[in-house]
């Protein structure tokens, strides 16, 4: 029999049998899931063993409770799982034999495989916007209809389990919930958020993810100024536009209309009267866009980073509802109103 074939042979045998004479614990392996961890179900995933020293055989292995499963035993350092199915959610490690010794390696740390969308997605929401000013709270809300023993939130490759579970009536239907909090936020807590929901007896397997929700922090960078046409009488069916303009070169300007996405504009370098400005056309006005606009800066290499806000602008929907109401707005506000056109 070839000595290639014997070691692999003898590798599998001391595996189940937990024999061997290990290596000290400085030449641990160490385990990785590339592109991540957290697979969906039917994807892909490669798994690799990483070590400062040169091993001839490598075995990657699946662990429950006391029992492994061997995954993988060969030359080659790695394996990809493809499609990922629910039997290969679980626990990971690996070893090795050191090649002039033939001792084992110390068991690499433990690389967990969760794989999601086994169950219908929860729904995130953001308490109570998801435009959060640094220095603030804002709580994120994941809920279901399916009874879940638990909500995981995650970031970039952060994960959070929920510390305890709330239930309701919400039109006729039963939910549940958790709340996750965060604060006084900083720019760390940047970014796209997912939540997923699982069963305490299959904690490795996961709902679809959520729809994500972006996170921006606002009051990086000083607020820009946001300004409208000069004659203050729009009638419906004109356009109207909004000018945001400051003294940075942002590369991305941001409309918001009650704390709404309300467009947005990649800066051309455009100046006017010594500053940088985008403009926004909104219209034509029907129906009436009224509502309180703001607008924000930010840079391509921070997307969750905001400018603060500009200061509010105010649009009023028609001039009768005004007169009807027979109300002033304050002073301090800028407003803008809207005429109704004349009857053809």
């Amino acid at each position: 029999m070839a000595p290639k074939l014997i070691t692999l042979l003898c590798l599998g045998f001391c595996l189940n049998q937990k024999i061997g004479t290990h290596v000290g614990a400085q030449d641990k392996f160490s385990l990785s899931a590339w592109p991540s961890p957290v697979v969906p179900l039917g994807g892909r995933v490669t798994l690799s063993c990483h070590s400062r020293l040169r091993f001839v055989v490598w075995t990657i292995f699946q662990t429950t409770g006391t029992r492994s499963r061997e995954l993988h035993i060969g030359l080659s350092n790695n394996i990809t799982i493809s499609p990922v199915t629910p039997g290969h959610a679980g626990t990971y490690k690996c070893v090795g034999i050191y090649k002039h010794t033939s001792k084992w390696s110390a068991e690499s740390n433990s690389l967990k495989i969760i794989v999601t969308g086994l169950f219908t997605k929860p729904a995130i929401s953001a308490h109570p916007s998801s435009l959060v000013h640094a220095g603030t709270r804002v709580s994120l809300r994941c809920h279901s209809e399916l009874a879940f023993d638990e909500f995981i939130l995650y970031k970039e490759g952060r994960i959070q389990y929920s510390q305890q579970l709330d239930q309701g009536m919400e039109a006729g239907i039963h939910y549940v919930e958790a709340v996750f909090s965060m604060g006084p936020v900083t720019p760390a807590h940047a970014g796209a958020y997912r939540c997923c929901g699982c069963f305490s007896h299959s904690s490795y397997e996961w709902s679809a993810p959520s729809d994500p929700l972006d996170i921006v922090i606002t009051g990086k960078y000083k607020k820009p100024s946001l300004s409208t046409q000069v004659d203050p009488m729009i009638r419906l069916g004109e356009k109207l536009t909004f000018f945001c303009s400051s003294e940075i070169s942002f590369d991305w300007y941001h409309l918001l209309r009650d704390g709404v996405a309300h467009g947005q504009w990649l800066s051309g370098g455009q100046r006017h009267s010594g500053a940088f400005q985008a403009n926004f056309s909104v219209g034509p006005a029907t129906p009436v866009p009224g509502g309180t606009y703001r607008c924000y800066g930010s840079f391509n290499d921070s997307p969750y980073e905001w400018s603060a806000p500009s200061d509010p602008l105010h649009l009023y929907e028609t001039l009768r509802v005004l007169l009807c109401h027979s109300w002033n707005p304050p002073m301090s506000l800028t407003h803008i109103i809207l005429k109704d056109s004349p009857a053809t």
